[in-house]
């Protein structure tokens, strides 16, 4: 411990407030919060066998400290959370990519309000609900949204003319005044409560709705409400009823060697509307309990819908403080239980089944992952007889057109998965105008390989047979490259040809080696062709003012970032083109003789 670390503990105060460890490079390792600073900082620093592995590898890393007194512990907790969800500092148990998970967003700030997909929550008047973690089903909620309630999906509403949307009656046109605005905010009302889990409000408002419309002989607008209603109740009997009545959070958690698993279900009005699960990471070893507790602070600091209650799996300390502070996120009375019997300890136990079944989903998924990547590498290695597995592998194609705009690509894979930071593109020089693509081979590899001190990797791909190998090899040995191994993949049947075999390598087709070495020929592939598609459309894209003498690529750009396009370029008057800044009269008179001599109007 350090001389200034010291002295800071003495001065510490018995104050509430929050503490922020921070290692040699001033990095935020830790943030926490504490009744009193100086019991709970001091702690830290003490010789105590009963810190965990944990704590006493961030101990060891931190270099300063600095505290915030905050008036009450409320507060305090209030601080911690926003400071960990900005800093995600190291030692602090966070969420998985909670950056990342989407919202959708209800613009009651707007006139006629749209709903929408988002990532950035703001206090800007609109509603958001969320977050989800499944992105897939999220889009399927707004897609089944936009076909029950036809509200506008445009970003902007500055044309009066309906678009298509509205001809297909997906859009009731408010931007042409199709629907007054009070008509339109009933459905936007139905939309939230839909989303708040709702659905009995929901379907009492579009019957009233439409026996209204059908005593006042509107038939049309009362079908449109029928088959809305409909829709909803189809809905609405998926819905499983669980405890009666009320907004509830159920929350279950699981864990195995692969991480921590906390699955929610949500409760609203008596129904299940939906679930979600989250990863935690900086789990290995802490308690349950501090696991229930940090995700209880993140999830709900972010949380758009705090429910009336929370019911939990395991009692947890500070469960008084927590209420308090989702009391004032909620401003309403929250209550955190543990059930014991009955319909909630079900639903609490089906969600700590659900949160177990997820572990074991992700178990699955990394083991496959793990097969398709370094087990693949392995198979690999083992099938072309490589004395050592091909981490790093290199794989090279040749894309043109009759010989024009003719390019090379190069990736990289290492240990099964992408490198793209490596990944790089070539121009080749030597065959352009014909088609050669053994020309063309011997250039890249000249380039990339050419120099006796270059860089290997342990395996070269040649997306090609035995005269694209043959060409590659040609250079790597002769600039002295003499063992690596380098092998060619022939489009047709997917054979395998080594250096100096006639006989080509038939990788067995249900192998992960051959899936492996199939995805990196085709992102060669794809890389490639990506870029000589860049290539022809710029050579296809050159502006007809390059034909201007006096014209060239700045004062180009001035004259169609002014004008916009040809056309009005065409209609401009000498004054017009020499009055923009960078333009003068000679070149404004050559742009204008220039369309009035060449272009037939």
């Amino acid at each position: 411990m350090n001389n200034n670390i010291e002295e800071k503990l003495a001065l510490l105060p018995h104050n509430p407030g929050v503490y922020i460890m921070k290692d040699g490079k001033g990095k935020i390792i830790y943030v926490g919060k504490a009744i009193s600073l100086k019991n709970r900082v001091t702690q830290y620093f003490r010789q105590n066998s009963s810190h965990s592995a944990k704590v006493r590898a961030m101990v060891a890393r931190i270099e300063d400290f600095e505290t915030i007194l905050t008036g009450t512990e409320v507060e305090a907790l209030i601080l911690e959370c926003n400071l960990i969800k900005k800093h995600r500092p190291k030692y602090n148990i966070s969420l998985k990519d909670d950056k990342t998970y989407p919202y959708l967003k209800v613009t009651l700030q707007d006139t006629y309000p749209r709903v929408y997909i988002t990532r950035r929550v703001q206090r800007d008047g609109g509603k958001y609900f969320g977050p989800y973690t499944n992105a897939t089903a999220l889009h399927e909620t707004l897609k089944l949204l936009k076909r029950l309630f036809p509200i506008r999906s445009c970003k902007t509403m500055e044309s009066k003319r309906p678009c298509l949307e509205y001809h297909i009656k997906r859009c009731m046109a408010p931007c042409a005044d199709k629907i007054s605005r009070e008509e339109y905010m009933v459905m936007i009302d139905d939309i939230v409560m839909f989303l708040e889990g709702r659905t009995e409000h929901v379907e009492k408002s579009l019957e009233q709705r439409m026996l209204q419309a059908a005593d006042k002989l509107e038939f049309e607008q009362a079908g449109r409400l029928r088959d809305q209603l409909l829709a909803v109740q189809k809905i609405s009997e998926k819905q499983r009823i669980v405890t009666g009545v009320g907004d509830q959070d159920a929350i279950g958690m699981a864990r195995s060697g692969i991480g921590v698993c906390v699955q929610i279900f949500y409760v609203r009005s008596g129904k299940m509307v939906g679930r979600d699960h989250f990863l935690l990471d900086g789990s290995d070893d802490e308690t349950d309990e501090a696991l229930l507790r940090a995700f209880l602070k993140q999830y709900y600091n972010q949380a758009t819908f705090i429910p009336r209650e929370i019911l939990l799996p395991m009692e947890i300390l500070e469960q008084e403080l927590l209420e308090e502070w989702l009391e004032k996120q909620k401003n309403a009375k929250v209550i955190l239980a543990v059930p014991k019997r009955g319909t909630k300890r079900d639903i609490v136990e089906m969600a700590i089944g659900n949160a177990k079944k997820a572990l074991e989903d992700e178990s699955a998924r990394i083991k496959q992952t793990e097969a398709q990547t370094i087990g693949a590498v392995l198979d690999l290695g083992k099938y072309l007889g490589l004395s050592r597995p091909p981490y790093r592998m290199e794989c090279f194609d040749i894309s043109h057109i009759q010989g024009s705009e003719t390019v090379a690509s190069m990736v990289v894979f290492e240990g099964g998965v992408p490198k793209k930071s490596d990944y790089r593109r070539f121009k080749i020089r030597s065959a352009e105008g014909k088609p050669d693509d053994f020309k063309s081979m011997r250039e890249v590899t000249e380039r990339r390989y050419g120099k006796a001190d270059a860089e290997m990797p342990d395996l070269i791909i040649i997306d090609g047979g035995k005269g694209q190998l043959s060409s590659a090899c040609e250079i790597i040995r002769g600039a002295g490259h003499i063992t690596v191994p380098v092998v060619g993949l022939a489009k047709r049947f997917e054979e395998v040809y080594r250096e100096g075999e006639s006989d080509p390598v038939i990788l067995p087709r249900s192998s992960q080696a051959l899936y492996l070495i199939q995805r990196i020929r085709d992102e060669a592939h794809r890389f490639a062709i990506t870029y000589h598609r860049k290539l022809r459309n710029k050579r296809n894209l050159v502006s007809i003012l390059d034909n201007v003498e006096g014209i060239g690529p700045k004062r180009r750009k001035i004259l169609l970032e002014h004008f916009g396009n040809i056309e009005k370029i065409k209609q401009a008057s000498v004054a017009e083109m020499a009055d923009l800044d960078g333009m003068n009269t000679p070149s404004a008179e050559a742009v204008y003789n220039y369309f009035q001599q060449n272009i037939k109007w």
